[in-house]
């Protein structure tokens, strides 16, 4: 029998969020929906997640014991990844010790380094994925590049919102890719994957639920990316049922093989009826943020639903609909949206504005959300929204 008691007694329940980004914020405020106390945790002060949660703490979450320290004095009921950088072997041995990471710590260590979940999902689960290969030096990494062959795409094996990725295109390129991978991993220099470059018509995300009440798929997401950051985003993708069924027998093998209860973002690239996988996020992805919108429940409602350890039936789908990331260029602690009257001027269009307390390079810094009759037509929605705005860094 699922309970939940008023909160800040010893009858209430506590969740631990590790990463308060944009994503982690809209978690924390479905927890709330729930009476759940949200202890808001990141590595650097007022994160979006922070200025909604009951209380913070700011630390270098790779940082095992610091990790250990937060942990154990919370005891929190829930302990919730919303970030890859985070020290997991120590989440493990936590979890070793009776505590409850979601969807489970096993799942966080595996798809924090993409090795971990490409020799899970090709060499054990027996799933299409690109060519690849692994390399920790540069002599290998040269070796690498000549087995796979170019074109082909670099990426470190912790990194996200496309930091350290890179293609190579000609020979010319190799020793640039490296240092960019080198510079761009979540945890410093190290290891990284060579990937064969897949020809694919589009790509999606597959959003997962696995609940008490068995698993479910959203519509599958189209998004465009950037450098390997997300932009804009779709829902539903087209795509003939032989793909879409296939899509959904290779998210249930790796959600299943990852195991535990909440949201996964499936990545995989469709060729025709052919389904390639890529990477899987054991909790709400970017592109995702399109069902904020377009579902009765979206993907951080649905997270904190199944983690909770109450059913999803059902997910119900409104109609066509897109997301469009407002990405800020500067250095400044400053950022000014202006003409916010404008951009919603048009029915059927909303906007979220994450919070963020500083922007250093590029930054996302907000999102764009529309329906409409169609996908096109929401995107172009979204677009004519972005530009009425003015977003100013100061």
């Amino acid at each position: 029998m699922a309970s939940i008691g008023t909160v800040f007694t010893p009858a209430g329940r506590k969740a631990l969020l590790l990463g308060s980004g944009e994503l982690g914020k809209e978690v924390a405020i479905e927890l709330q929906r729930y009476n759940v106390e949200v202890v808001a945790c990141d590595k650097y002060p007022n994160a979006p997640a922070m200025q909604i949660a009951h209380r913070s703490r700011v630390f270098n979450m790779l940082d095992g014991d610091a990790l250990r320290e937060a942990i154990t004095s919370e005891r929190p009921d829930y302990i919730i990844p919303e970030v890859e950088a985070i020290a997991t072997p120590t989440l493990v041995e936590l979890e070793k010790e009776g505590f409850n990471v979601t969807p489970t710590a096993s799942a966080a260590l595996l798809t924090m380094n993409r090795e971990g979940i490409r020799r899970l999902a090709a060499e054990e689960l027996s799933i299409p994925t690109s060519k690849y290969r692994f390399a920790s030096n540069y002599e290998e990494f040269v070796k690498a590049v000549e087995e796979v062959g170019i074109p082909c795409v670099i990426k470190p094996i912790m990194s996200s919102s496309g930091h350290g990725q890179s293609v190579i295109k000609t020979p010319e390129d190799i020793e640039k890719s490296w240092k960019i991978a080198q510079e761009g991993g979540r945890a410093g220099a190290g290891r990284v994957i060579v990937e064969g470059f897949v020809d694919f018509d589009y790509e999606i995300t597959l959003l997962t639920v696995r609940s008490v009440a068995g698993t479910q798929f959203c519509a599958p997401i189209g998004h465009v990316q950037i450098d390997g950051d997300y932009r804009y985003s779709w829902q539903p993708q087209a795509m003939s049922e032989e793909a879409l069924a296939k899509a959904q027998e290779i998210a249930r093998k790796v959600t299943d093989a990852l195991g535990g209860y909440g949201i996964f973002g499936v990545e995989m690239f469709i060729k025709g009826n052919d389904v390639i996988f890529s990477e899987v996020s054991p909790r709400p992805h970017d592109t995702g943020m399109v069902t904020m919108i377009s579902q009765d429940m979206s993907e951080f409602a649905l997270h904190a639903r199944a983690l909770l350890g109450l059913p999803v039936p059902e997910i119900r789908f409104y109609g066509p609909s897109a997301s469009y990331a407002i990405v800020v260029e500067g250095d400044t602690k400053v950022v000014e949206f202006s003409d916010i009257e404008k951009a919603l001027a048009e029915p059927g269009v909303q906007l979220r504005i994450f919070g963020k307390p500083e922007v250093k390079g590029h930054r996302r810094m907000g999102v764009l959300l529309a329906t409409a009759e169609t996908t096109e037509e929401a995107l172009a929605k979204c677009r004519r929204a972005a530009e009425a705005m003015t977003v100013k860094a100061l």
